[in-house]
Parts: structure tokens; sequence; C-alpha cells
């Protein structure tokens, strides 16, 4: 059985990334893939350098800057193969990924969601991603929102589905600024389960003037309102649903939005989180910002010691 995959590559001012994000994909063992690159109205020279390649099986499309669900979205409606391989434009693949996928799916021919370990740069230290159970196999199927107590399973650099789900789920959604990835991984977690491959393929490039980094007006966040009635009867979803709205709790009393805290809160079932969690979202502001900004400083001490 001959696959092959559609890869679909998000870019928007990318330029000191995109040339390895490229290339990463290009030195893939496994040979049976097209590239298209949605370059989401860069400012940058990202269009540049992602015109020098001249591979066949590159497609790049250019479009004015609507945000990343619109840009992956368009990528996918223009993808030629059912399998669909999402890389961000600031990440990277082990040279192996494809050919490991391969094998995933000639194992588990009736899944559709495919999810590989990850691990995450910081500068020249790669961390790898420590989830909250252990796998000794090399595929193995999971609940998503069983699986992503501690790390998500799923990540956009790092997932690879057969075009027939989003039947049933739909495209990301594009009035979601911030967290888009994760109101697509809870529908992919509602109507199937996940090949998590236990392997490290992918790499999570840290870059602190990323989206997720720089966003923190809630208006841009998920509510997660359109899963109430799933919660209802899903105890793992529930879970994990309230460990988000925990962070955007945790979020909307750090910026003074005290409407989004009291709607996060009061959504939140408090014996979903630890005690730790409990203790922090009852903490004034003024501790909150103490205790981020020390976790921020140990943070770059740990993996950038030369800043």
């Amino acid at each position: 059985m001959r696959l092959f995959f559609s890869v679909v590559i998000t870019v928007y001012n990318k330029a000191d990334f995109i040339e390895s994000t490229i290339k990463s994909v290009l030195n893939q063992t496994y040979k049976n893939f097209e590239i298209i690159v949605i370059n989401d109205g860069s400012t940058d020279r990202s269009e540049a350098i992602i015109k020098t390649h001249n591979d066949t099986r590159l497609k790049l499309i250019t479009t004015e800057n609507k945000g990343a669900s619109h840009a992956r979205n368009l990528g996918i409606q223009n993808a030629n193969y059912d399998y669909i391989a999402l890389l961000d434009g600031d990440d990277l693949w082990d040279k192996s990924y494809l050919k490991v996928f391969c094998e995933a799916i000639k194992t588990f021919p009736e899944q559709h969601i495919f999810a590989c370990a990850a691990s995450h740069k910081y500068g020249n230290k790669l961390i790898p991603v420590k989830y909250s159970f252990e796998q000794s196999e090399c595929f193995k199927l999971h609940n998503y929102f069983e699986a992503s107590k501690k790390h998500t399973i799923i990540t956009s650099s790092s997932v690879v589905f057969h075009a027939s789900i989003l039947e049933q789920t739909g495209l990301f959604d594009p009035t979601i600024v911030s967290g888009q990835d994760t109101d697509m991984w809870i529908r992919f977690g509602l109507f199937a389960s996940i090949v998590f491959i236990n392997k490290k393929l992918a790499i999570y490039n840290h870059n602190p003037y990323s989206l997720s980094n720089t966003t923190f007006e809630l208006k841009h966040k998920s509510k997660f309102n359109k899963y109430i009635n799933f919660e209802k009867e899903n105890a793992p979803l529930k879970a994990f649903l309230d460990r988000n709205r925990y962070s955007m709790a945790i979020l909307s009393k750090i910026v003074e939005d005290p409407k989004s805290f009291q709607y996060y809160n009061t959504h939140i079932n408090y014996n979903n989180l630890d005690s730790k969690q409990r203790f922090l979202i009852k903490s004034p502001r003024w501790l909150l910002r103490i205790l981020i900004k020390l976790k921020s400083l140990k943070k770059q001490k740990l993996y950038y010691p030369n800043r």
C-alpha cells in the first residue's frame, strides 16, 4: 500500500526558521508527499526564502494575513492526498517522520488520527516532552482527553490525519485567534481515538514572539462553550476542559479581566484541579505575577544560560 501525504506548512513572518522547516520535509526518507506552503501575509523575507526552492512537490500559496486557522484550512482544501500532515513554519521533523507515520497507518488502517512524541527546542537545548502516561509499544491507541492530562498528545506539528475525519469535526475555527489548535484537538478527541507514536519525531521551536506567547487578550481565546453539552456525559472531556478553563481563569486575573475570570471560574468543577491549582486560582493577582516572573527567570536561566 503506497501512501501519499499532503504536508501543509503555515507561515507568518518566519524568515529565521522557514528554510530549516522546509528542508526537514524535503530530507524525509519517505518521498511520497507534496508540500503546500501557505504564506499568511508575511511582511518579512519568508516568501522570498520559500521561492528559492524549485522542488516540483512544493506549492506556494500567498494570501493576505487572516490568521492560522484560515491558513491551515486553505492548505487542507488544496491538498491532493487523503493524509494531511500539519507543520508550523518554525518547527522541524526528524528525517524518518513520514516513514514512521506510514508504518503507524498501515498498522492501524481503520484509524484516522495519528500523533507522535515531540521535543521542545529552547536555544540550543532539546527538552523531550513529558506525557502523563507510560507507553512501551511504538504505536498505541489513546483517548485524547485521558492521555493529555500533563501535555497534549497532539500538536500542530506532530499530527497526521485522514481528511475524511473533517466530515465529522469540521475545519479549524477562524474566529479563535489564539488556541484554535486546542479547539480542533477537542473535536478530534470527541470523534476518534488517537494512535500515538512513541518516538520523538517532531521538534517544537520555542519562539518567545510566537502568537501563543504574545496573545493575552481574552477575546481572542476560546470560551469552550460549544462543548458544554458534550462534557455533561463525558468525564474525561470535562476534566480536560476544566484544566484549560483554569489556565484562562489565571490569565483573566493577571490581565485584570474580572468578567472573563467569572465566566471561566463558574464553569470549573474544582474536583478536576489539583491542590496547587486550587490554591493559585484563589490567589491575588500580585502573587500570581510574582510567581510567573520567578518561573520565567528560572526558565531563562535553565534554557538560555548565555542570555
